[in-house]
């Protein structure tokens, strides 16, 4: 609706930004993924990485020094044992990969080059390198896919 309304009033409608990552879905369930790469609108996505979810820190549970056991409530509501075995399974495919899980993340994000871009948020520049790196490697095989899509679903 949004795009429509641009239209008519001339305006160019260039880019959309939401949330979005292997735990976040909503721009495939509601159509905008492939409305925004159907019309030339690019879709910038921010928290790639699940609040740091989907990366090593939380593989053995949760650090004590993590916004988690800070008591952040945005994120503490996403972290269970089951979700936390989810990405345990997902980190396996990305060592299979050899990628870090941070980086399949990103690279899944990616993947089909209908988002444009990720917004990652770091607080070391390693992390900055680290996550650039994913864009190596954006191919997944369509068993990898299914690996992934099958450990989401679970």
């Amino acid at each position: 609706a949004a795009a429509e309304l641009f239209k008519e009033l001339g305006t160019p409608f260039i880019i959309n930004q939401r949330k979005y990552s292997m735990f976040v879905r909503d721009i495939e369930k509601d159509g905008l993924k492939d409305y925004a790469a159907a019309h030339g609108i690019g879709i910038i996505t921010f928290s790639p990485l699940a609040q740091g979810l989907l990366t090593d820190r939380y593989l053995h549970g949760i650090p004590e020094d993590s916004r988690v056991a800070k008591g952040n409530p945005w994120i503490q509501n996403d972290i269970n044992e089951e979700r936390l075995a989810k990405v345990r399974k997902l980190n396996e495919i990305a060592a299979n990969r050899g990628q870090k899980l941070s980086q399949m993340a990103i690279s899944w994000a990616l993947r089909d080059g209908k988002v444009t871009t990720v917004l990652i948020g770091a607080s070391r520049p390693e992390q900055i390198v680290e996550n650039a790196a994913a864009v190596e490697k954006l191919e997944f095989s369509s068993g990898e896919i299914s690996a992934i899509e099958n450990i989401l679903a679970e």
